[in-house]
């Protein structure tokens, strides 16, 4: 199977998740988008969805589902979202598409998370993947060099802005072994909006697409 398809049939797999009446909310990235499209067949199913991302709310209106404030649905029964590393403890980095703040609200608002995924993101130990980071623009220079005395090497994601109009730093050469206190140091530095790190609010189920079809970690 191709890494594409792997994708798809754990997006197909996580709309089993969803039930009548639901508010739902969705991700952003290639993984969630085949979400969204899988979702459009049992539109008639959901009250809407909360969207991480512009692009995200973009296809979901086209796919003719409606799209609600955070703010006017209270807390979500369900959050489904893809990732750029996992591990077997449900651990994630997430931010590759940029859209980790809004990600990590939803995450925040929803009962359960349900992260789908290619069986290439599984990792014993995240950090392979540079660690996306949110930062207000100006504090840029300054949120660098404390990242580099954490041992980190960040790298500015040139050209581009985040919805909210930040800027990203990607850090490279971690090796987190302790996603949880990491996630919980770097909330800590004056100038980060949020870190790609989704472990103090682990998924609650990952859905691995693989050659042999569909792993489910709980």
């Amino acid at each position: 199977m191709s890494p594409d398809d792997k994708k798809k049939a754990a997006a197909e797999a996580a709309i089993q998740y969803v039930e009548s009446g639901w508010v739902i909310g969705v991700g952003t990235g290639s993984t969630a988008n085949h979400f969204i499209d899988a979702l459009a067949r049992i539109k008639g199913k959901l009250d809407g969805a909360v969207a991480s991302s512009v692009a995200s709310a973009e296809r979901l209106k086209k796919h003719g589902i409606q799209v609600l404030d955070l703010n006017a649905t209270g807390d979500l029964p369900l959050y489904v979202d893809g990732a750029d590393e996992a591990t077997k403890h449900l651990h994630l980095v997430k931010g590759g598409g940029g859209a980790l703040t809004r990600e990590k609200i939803v995450a925040a608002a929803s009962k359960k998370f349900v992260c789908i995924a290619d069986d290439t993101k599984l990792v014993d130990v995240l950090g392979k993947f540079p660690l996306p980071i949110e930062v207000i623009p100006m504090a840029r220079s300054l949120v660098a060099r404390r990242i580099v005395k954490l041992g980190g090497q960040p790298v500015l994601r040139e050209g581009f802005t985040t919805d909210n109009g930040n800027l990203i730093l990607d850090v490279h050469n971690l090796t987190i072994l302790n996603p949880v206190e990491l996630e919980e140091k770097l909330d800590h530095l004056t100038g980060i909006v949020t870190n790609g790190l989704f472990a103090r609010r682990p998924a609650d189920v990952l859905l691995l697409g693989g050659d042999q079809g569909v792993k489910t970690l709980k």
